[in-house]
């Protein structure tokens, strides 16, 4: 089958296939077209294209193709470009652009949304949101630092001190992860607020604060997508953005809702109460904006001196880098697609994945798909069943004194009677089982698995031991010993090995 990747409209930097990728599309079986200067504005030249193995045609070849890859949904006069029969995968909005489904499905062909694909761990590698959203979010906050009249970082210096910059991240989605985790790398104080409490940790892990919304209820999302918010965290939530946003420097938001306009996060009254030369990044502007006052594509200056960037392009700023994250979303899909790697594309709608992002297939309109359920909202607390309270008895001093004399007395025993060298082992056992009870029994079991890896170290000496005893005569011990080398030493060496990657997590990459 013929793969054909169309220019995308103007003003869209980004391109569906790079040299990249298509050289893993061709390795599937697919022989490749692309439509001249498809990849110029992300600065892969026709040539790049055609050493990858790809041809360079006319933009009727491009969408004549069997399966035809763009990143934006065709205009209503291009639902004419694809042949009868053909697979066209795009991102399409279909909850925002039912006119352009039915138009599709009129078509007779089938369409994959690009931008419908369910989160589920299995998907993780075909989520375009995702890749397009961690771009988006590093970009806002260069293009926030490139209009911000001060450092990101705190300095000290022979001028002067300079106190860091103070950022609020509006939504810890993948897009504002990225935001925080560039924004605190830059050296600024980062705080970040979700309705999901459950993204504290991930806030935290990146340098940021969390700041959370009393409102007295949890926001969870069964879909993996964001909700809509009651009526009661929308009031706890205002009151939060308009103290911090007299507060800080800088405020990027992010908050979206599939289908649904972006819910309205800060006032005029609030982008008044900012300080002259604070930014404000609205990711949202595309579905109405989150910033009262923003504008579509735009960057605009108040007249206190706030600027609010509007921008709806900031992955297609990272032009090279996202149209190589999108291309290897679409190979992955490829993949999904080519079990046979034949270049033959077989659609499963018996498979959660193809079926959510199928809109149309045959001149069948399937939009919306059924439901996927990725997540299970918090179950209410079971009403406590009383139960019988069972008194335990303390175990009586005396008898534990007498159990304690009774395990000396043994011991003595031992040491007094058994012919040597056996009480030096004994001894040496009893004081191996205080030991490791002291250091291994009596610490928290959230420690055991980092903690065990080191303590395994005691491995050594048994090693020690087994390696005296290789050189017996007898061969019984002599086998045992070799064993019990072997065994310590896998024991030792692994150990290390496993703390080392642990720890190895936790640190920043150089």
């Amino acid at each position: 089958m013929l793969i054909g990747v169309p220019r995308e409209p103007k003003g869209e930097t980004r391109v569906a296939a790079t040299p990249v990728t298509v050289k893993q599309l061709i390795a599937l079986g697919y022989d490749v077209v692309l439509e001249t200067g498809a990849g110029e504005a992300a600065s892969f030249a026709d040539e790049a294209y055609a050493g990858a193995g790809a041809r360079i045609g006319a933009a009727e070849q491009a969408w004549g193709a069997d399966v035809v890859l763009r990143l934006n949904g065709p205009s209503m006069p291009e639902t004419d470009l694809p042949k009868s029969g053909s697979v066209l995968v795009c991102m399409l909005a279909p909850a925002l652009n039912p006119e352009l489904v039915d138009a599709l499905t009129a078509r007779t062909i089938t369409v994959l949304a690009m931008d419908a694909v369910p989160r589920i761990s299995r998907a993780q590698s075909l989520d375009v949101l995702s890749s397009m959203a961690n771009i988006a979010g590093y970009r806002a906050v260069i293009e926030a630092a490139h209009h911000f009249g001060r450092f990101f970082t705190g300095q000290v210096t022979a001028a002067g001190k300079v106190p860091p910059a103070k950022v609020l991240v509006a939504g810890a989605g993948v897009a504002g992860l990225a935001a925080i985790a560039t924004a605190a790398s830059l050296g600024a104080v980062v705080r970040a607020t979700d309705p999901r409490p459950e993204v504290a940790d991930q806030v935290r892990s990146l340098g940021g604060t969390y700041l959370p919304v009393e409102a007295g209820e949890r926001m969870d999302s069964s879909d993996g997508y964001a909700k809509a918010t009651s009526e009661a965290y929308d009031a706890a939530a205002a009151r939060l953005y308009a103290e911090q946003s007299a507060d800080v420097d800088i405020v990027i938001t992010t908050a979206l809702i599939p289908g649904r306009p972006a819910p309205r996060l800060l006032t005029a009254a609030d982008v008044a109460a900012m300080r002259p030369g604070s930014v404000i990044v609205d990711m949202a502007t595309a579905q109405g904006g989150n910033v009262e006052g923003s504008v579509t594509g735009e960057v605009i200056t108040t007249g206190h001196g706030v600027t609010i960037i509007g921008y709806t392009d900031l992955a297609g700023r990272l032009a090279a880098q996202a149209s190589q994250l999108y291309g290897t979303n679409l190979v992955n899909l490829m993949k999904l697609l080519t079990p046979d790697r034949d270049g033959t594309l077989t659609l499963d709608l018996g498979d959660v994945v193809q079926r959510g992002i199928t809109v149309t297939r045959g001149g069948e309109k399937l939009w919306p798909p059924p439901p996927v359920q990725v997540s299970a909202a918090t179950a209410p607390a079971a009403a406590a069943i009383a139960q019988p309270v069972v008194t335990r008895r303390p175990f009586p001093v005396a008898a534990k004194l007498t159990l304690t004399g009774l395990g000396v007395a043994a011991l003595f025993a031992v040491n007094a009677f058994a012919p040597e060298p056996i009480p030096r082992h004994f001894t040496v056992l009893v004081l191996a089982v205080v030991i490791g009870y002291y250091v291994i029994g009596k610490v928290h079991h959230a420690l055991h698995t980092p903690l065990m890896s080191v303590t395994n170290a005691i491995s050594g000496v048994i090693l020690v031991g087994a390696m005296f005893q290789i050189g017996v005569h007898d061969v019984v011990v002599r086998t045992l010993a070799t064993v019990a080398v072997l065994l310590a030493s896998i024991n030792v060496f692994g150990g290390f090995a496993v703390t080392r990657r642990m720890l190895a997590m936790f640190q920043k990459g150089t």
